[in-house]
């Protein structure tokens, strides 16, 4: 009896979704299950060199994704079910947009005989996804499946880095299909010409008041070390775009501050005066131009020197003397062979800018007996240089913004889009991404109740992180904006709050409540040493809402101007 040749092997659908994760070089996917993709989580349960992190909420799951794709500057993966679960993951992909990182959203759908009959938790999401993603497909031929994450990860990683999704109709997961091979993603990144490189020089040897402001996607810490070198030889003042302040040794002579909420007169006059401003990966959006007050539109003051990965980006607002389509880690290349401006005239500038930011670090008293700004410096003293902090949204996050010193590359996670419930899952893939590492979420008590539950998941998967929660009974950056527009008439802004240490607690995490500014520091090191995740709650006194002023302050100023 003779046997038949094999013919080419079948894999299912949904195990070649993660034959090709595997291929390109994921080990990490974040999600909450779903019957719409059960193919598959089966084929990630044949796999070893996945981890799979099953999150508590959609939302939690692609703020995983998206600090993940921020930490190692590879694609962030979550995988989410239709309807509610897809719907519920748009939160982290809008950060993933605005900050432009590079994310895979895969979509369980539903079946392809089901299709535009509006079934069970149906939603099209090439409609749905559109202004939140580079590219959003439905992939109908398991044959095509290489094809489809092949190009979805170069298009992350691509120019202007972002999320991308894909949706995977249910019944072509499970159908069988030939499995032919395929090979990784190469991520292809814009270069500087030399004609543009050639002006650029001209450009800074002709400055008279030089400023570098360095912001964006598309990093790395080679590329930071170059600037910094280049920066340093030829003694140019650095400044940071809003919520990057990681990209440049905050203790550095040459460092010139945070244009972010707030920021200082003295750092807005040096960004008001630059000549040129060159400003590296940073799309120069709301934040960090102060509603677009700092630089006119469309033609700035300034001249302005404008690199960005993304060409759709330049001059999209903002007419530059030189706009360069190049990626930040090309730019910083460039700037490394190019050599140091000589002859600068600009030292004393550096020096000046340098001095007015070391001012700012001297915490300020506040109302009520937490000192959050003494926490903040306490921290910048004990924290080893690689821990990395993370935060959402609020008002909470202005003292670690104002008082902490960010020295290394990715130490930071913070949303440039402004997203609450950030902190707790971006420090839960923090520590899973670097076990080895100290790190603290930040979040306010409005910030953590909406994520706050991703506790559940660092308890699960061993994340010892430390959440410190900053409650002071409301939501506390619309409340000050309340008492600006609206002078004592509070609406909708005050919060009942659980006891946020006996939560902690609950979930099996350790958990303390501190009064004073003086408990905090053991409580700390206690939670540090505790030997799984841990909470800090602080009770602040409501009036002490930003490290400058107070709520009656600005109640009391806002009635002044007769509002």
């Amino acid at each position: 009896m003779t046997t038949a040749p094999s013919g080419p092997e079948l894999r299912l659908g949904g195990h070649l979704v993660v034959d090709a994760l595997v291929a390109h070089g994921v080990d990490m996917v974040f999600g909450v299950p779903g019957e719409s993709y059960l193919a598959v989580l089966d084929g990630l349960h044949d796999t070893n060199s996945v981890r799979t992190v099953m999150c508590r909420h959609e939302g939690g799951a692609a703020m995983m994704a998206e600090a993940y794709g921020k930490l190692t500057g590879r694609p962030g993966v979550c995988m989410v079910t239709r309807g509610p679960g897809a719907t519920n993951a748009s939160s982290g992909m809008h950060v993933g947009f605005q900050d432009s990182t590079p994310m895979v959203l895969l979509i369980g759908q539903v079946g392809r005989s089901m299709a535009d009959r509006e079934a069970f938790q149906e939603i099209d999401y090439r409609l749905m996804y559109g202004p939140l993603a580079k590219w959003v497909a439905q992939v109908e031929e398991a044959e095509r499946l290489p094809e489809y994450i092949s190009r979805a990860f170069h298009t992350a990683t691509a120019g202007r880095p972002g999320p991308v999704v894909l949706a995977l109709p249910e019944d072509m997961l499970t159908s069988r299909v030939v499995a032919r091979p395929f090979d990784g993603y190469r991520a292809v990144e814009p270069h500087p010409g030399p004609d543009a490189l050639r002006e650029l020089h001209a450009l800074l040897a002709g400055a008279t008041a030089p400023l570098l402001m360095l912001g964006g996607g598309g990093w790395d810490r080679e590329a930071c070390t170059r600037i910094r070198e280049f920066a340093e030889a030829s003694d140019l003042p650095v400044c940071v775009s809003f919520r990057c302040q990681d990209y440049f040794d905050n203790r550095h002579p040459n460092y010139a501050g945070h244009v972010g909420i707030g920021a200082p007169p003295a750092l807005r006059e040096l960004v008001a005066s630059a000549d040129p401003l060159v400003v590296i990966g940073a799309a120069l959006g709301e934040i960090t131009t102060d509603s677009y007050s700092l630089l006119e539109v469309p033609r700035p003051r300034q001249r302005l020197v404008h690199v960005h990965p993304g060409a759709e980006m330049l001059g999209r607002v903002y007419q530059a003397d030189l706009a360069v389509n190049a990626s930040p880690r090309a730019l910083a290349a460039a700037l490394a062979g190019m050599g140091p401006i000589e002859g600068s005239t600009w030292a004393d500038r550096t020096r000046r800018a340098n001095l007015a930011y070391r001012d700012t670090l001297e915490p300020k008293p506040v109302p009520g007996p937490v000192q959050m700004g003494e926490i903040a410096a306490w921290l910048n003293a004990r924290l080893p240089e690689n821990a990395i902090i993370c935060n959402g949204a609020g008002n909470y996050a202005t003292w670690m913004h104002r008082y902490y010193q960010y020295r290394d590359y990715r130490t930071q996670l913070a949303p440039t889009s402004g997203s609450m419930g950030y902190g707790m899952p971006a420090a839960v893939a923090a520590k899973l991404v670097h076990p080895d590492r100290v790190v603290v979420s930040m979040n306010g008590d409005g910030c953590f109740m909406m994520h706050g539950q991703e506790l559940a998941t660092a308890m699960q998967y061993g994340a010892n992180i430390i959440a410190i929660v900053v409650n002071n009974a409301m939501f506390g950056t619309i409340r000050m904006h309340q008492e600006r527009e609206y002078p004592g008439r509070v609406s909708a802004t005050g919060l009942e709050n659980p006891d946020f240490a006996a939560l902690a607690r609950a979930y099996g995490a350790h958990g303390e409540i501190v009064c004073e500014t003086g408990e905090f520091a053991p409580a700390f090191e206690r939670a540090l040493a505790a030997g799984r995740p841990g909470l800090i709650e602080i009770r602040l006194d409501p009036e002490a809402i930003t490290p400058a002023t107070s709520l009656s302050a600005i109640r009391e100023a806002a009635r002044a101007a007769g509002r």
